[in-house]
């Protein structure tokens, strides 16, 4: 079988719903970020996972913004799909929305950028398929992807004394 050198970001884009319920929050209703991190976490993992068909880690979560409260009975649904990729590194960028199935809402409620790291059978970083441009917005979102990923290598860099 001949090795996939290019996927486009449209081969791994991702959507997974979730009905928020009463163990997802706490007391008033509101549900803990950390519900909706584990699940950014989870879509980033099939998003990368999709593009390089390998086993992946978690490398770093860049930002979350929460903008809009998430309550018990919400219909949570993230939209992910990867904007930049490196030798081993995928960037994936998740957008997370809320339903009210009651009143028929849906609030744009935040964004985060999550970064995974392809690895072997031995856990040591593998070289994954390079991220075919398609269109304008693939270009700008692995442009912004790129100065990311060079201001990471950046402050770990800084962070390890070298």
């Amino acid at each position: 079988m001949d090795k996939i050198i290019e996927k486009s970001p449209s081969e791994s884009y991702s959507e997974i719903s979730r009905l928020m319920l009463p163990p997802d929050a706490n007391p008033m209703g509101n549900v803990f970020g950390g519900t909706i991190l584990k699940m950014i976490d989870e879509i980033g993992g099939i998003v990368a996972v999709r593009h390089c068909r390998k086993n992946v880690v978690t490398a770093s979560i860049e930002h979350m913004d929460f903008l809009y409260p998430v309550h018990i009975g919400n219909l949570v649904k993230l939209k992910a799909r990867l904007n930049f990729v490196g030798r081993s590194s995928m960037e994936v960028g998740v957008e997370v929305y809320a339903e009210d199935l009651l009143k028929d809402e849906i609030h744009f409620t935040g964004r985060a950028i999550i970064t995974l790291v392809a690895i072997d059978e031995n856990g040591k970083p593998t070289d994954v398929p390079r991220l075919k441009l398609e269109t304008e917005e693939d270009k700008k979102l692995f442009e912004e992807g790129y100065q990311r990923y060079l201001a990471r290598k950046k402050r770990l860099n800084s962070n390890n004394g070298t």
